[in-house]
């Protein structure tokens, strides 16, 4: 089947516009709509707000351009910032605000789609996938259709309130996506689950908490690829494995790509870098994988941290891997 086919029948809006798809470089064009979440109430460590607007000044809309994409930037979801709250829960700091801020990413993911548009989404922390998610998930549900959720990154971010160690709500997106909690992130658009467990995949994790293992258990999903998967079996392999379980039954899947997942030595800037992650090849191959594919439903880029970045580097590199995600080749 070919990549247009695959489009078609996945119900993915793409663009129409004869600008766009008479563009070389790109057989399947799309009018992309770029949602800032400038959040960073979720991590311990502050910086990451900073983060869409670094990805930004990497020349982000005008890098889709040149592949022939039409680019509209929505503007910054509104954030609190942490100086005019409380933390709240100890086992949950600024959950109430955060879900307020992720409430407000669905819907404006919800609005993108409904007009044909594919979201952009960049982070702020991980926190904000619970609402770009659950837009998208909302999206597909009014036409009784479900969508699959690749999840890359170092972490598993699988963590609850209940066993949480820090009380960091970055740690708590994917379990809110799959119906674990906590309540006020899992229940946006009133309803949980949004993803079923055998269409959500993680890729590259290589640090999860010791809850974090039964959290994984409970919830049933049935592929996790850690560093050593990708080590033994190869990038390509994983890949075509992971999409396989996200596009099975669905009508696309959203791509929630952490940073962090790459290895600190080409992303320095991230909110929490962990040694031993994907290589520069590595992590474009996933990309490029993505966009033969062709079922990108959303997408998004979080944990960008300028504050301890070096020349930008790390939010240059989001920019190129969107950019592979979204059709660039080297030939």
């Amino acid at each position: 089947m070919s990549n247009e086919s695959r489009i078609a029948s996945a119900n993915v809006p793409i663009a129409t516009d004869k600008p766009s798809t008479d563009h070389p470089l790109n057989t399947h064009a799309r009018r992309i709509r770029v949602i800032g979440v400038p959040l960073d109430l979720g991590a311990s460590r502050r910086g990451v707000d900073m983060g869409p607007s670094a990805v930004r000044v990497a020349g982000l809309a005008a890098r889709l351009e040149a592949l022939g994409h039409q680019v509209t930037d929505g503007g910054n979801i509104r954030v609190e910032i942490a100086e005019t709250q409380k933390p709240g829960n100890k086992n949950a700091h600024y959950l109430k605000e955060i879900a307020a801020t992720c409430a407000r990413t669905g819907e404006a993911v919800l609005n993108a789609l409904e007009q044909g548009m594919t979201p952009l989404i960049l982070g702020g922390d991980h926190s904000v996938a619970a609402g770009s998610v659950a837009g998208a998930a909302e999206f597909y549900r009014r036409q009784e259709k479900k969508i699959g959720l690749l999840w890359i990154d170092a972490h598993s971010d699988i963590n609850t309130p209940e066993t949480s160690p820090s009380g960091n709500v970055h740690g708590m997106p994917l379990a809110a996506l799959l119906g674990l909690g906590p309540e006020p992130l899992g229940n946006l658009f009133g309803y949980a689950p949004k993803i079923a467990p055998e269409n959500a995949v993680l890729i590259g994790v290589r640090d999860i908490d010791p809850p974090e293992r039964e959290n994984l258990r409970r919830a049933g999903i049935g592929r996790v690829y850690t560093m050593r998967d990708i080590d033994e079996r190869g990038m390509r392999t994983v890949m075509e494995e992971a999409l396989q379980a996200a596009g099975n039954g669905t009508a696309g899947y959203h791509v929630s790509v952490d940073m962090d997942w790459i290895d600190p030595e080409e992303a320095p800037g991230v909110g929490t870098p962990v040694r031993g992650g994907a290589t520069y090849r590595e992590a474009h191959l996933a990309m490029e994988i993505v966009a033969d594919d062709g079922r990108l439903i959303s997408f998004e880029v979080v944990e960008v941290n300028p504050v301890i970045d070096e020349h930008n580097r790390t939010a240059d590199l989001a920019v190129e891997l969107a950019c592979s995600a979204f059709g660039k080749k080297i030939l």
